[in-house]
């Protein structure tokens, strides 16, 4: 059977991709921890947020099989491939629900991670934007949420397992090497676009992100008055 080999993934996905894993991993597990880990927990959910940003642009102007429209799904797409006639490369109808899932999940938890609190010792960076009620409030959807987003990388690896046992399709290759291996009547081409110009604002802009998220930019908390001490008679 013949096969054609096609550049599916650029580097800037993949290396996103695999640095979301490590970043989300790590938030995870030194948020169960807690205690004086918690700090690295926020260190890390500012990394997150450079990488989500940075892949929301790049999803816009990035190159081809990276972009949003590219895999948007449609009830169209999706009852074709439920159907089993739905050809393409790239992520496919259920895939895709699977990423806008995971991206939106991940954003959640970065927004009320920015302005949650431990009622200990952490505060996030942007703590002092809102009231303390409605920081708890935040926190407590953080917490939550955290529990929906281990249950959606749960069925994504299960799926990424299902395709490579069952249809096999190794869906983690490509993303290790940038590469497909096309067989017999699959059709597909070269991811094109991205580039330098692309990747620079699209950094730019994660980086503008973090900065925003990191709190740095507001104002110092005035320091606590002297207490004058009483004279002695």
């Amino acid at each position: 059977m013949a096969t054609k080999r096609i550049k599916l993934w650029d580097l800037p996905t993949r290396l996103f991709h695999w640095l979301l894993v490590l970043c989300v991993s790590a938030a995870l597990i030194t948020g169960n921890i807690g205690g004086a880990a918690i700090e690295w927990h926020g260190r890390i959910g500012l990394a997150i947020v450079g990488l989500v940003v940075f892949r929301i642009v790049w999803g816009l102007i990035g190159s081809s099989h990276a972009r949003f429209a590219s895999f948007l799904p449609t009830p169209a797409s999706i009852a074709a491939y439920l159907r089993g006639q739905w050809q393409g490369i790239g992520h496919n109808p259920l895939g895709a629900l699977s990423v806008i899932g995971l991206l939106a999940l991940v954003a959640l938890q970065l927004c009320t991670g920015l302005f949650g609190n431990d009622d200990i010792a952490f505060r996030g960076p942007l703590y002092d934007l809102i009231t303390k009620d409605l920081s708890d409030r935040l926190t407590a959807i953080h917490e939550l949420t955290s529990n929906a987003l281990i249950a959606l990388i749960v069925l994504h690896l299960a799926a990424i397992a299902f395709y490579a046992h069952v249809k096999k399709d190794n869906l983690v290759k490509p993303m290790i090497t940038g590469w497909k291996e096309l067989q017999g009547d699959e059709y597909g081409e070269s991811t094109t676009g991205g580039g330098a110009i692309a990747f620079i604002v699209a950094l730019a802009i994660a980086l503008a992100a973090v900065y925003g998220a990191s709190g740095a930019w507001l104002a110092a908390p005035p320091p606590p008055a002297a207490v004058q001490a009483a004279p002695a008679w």
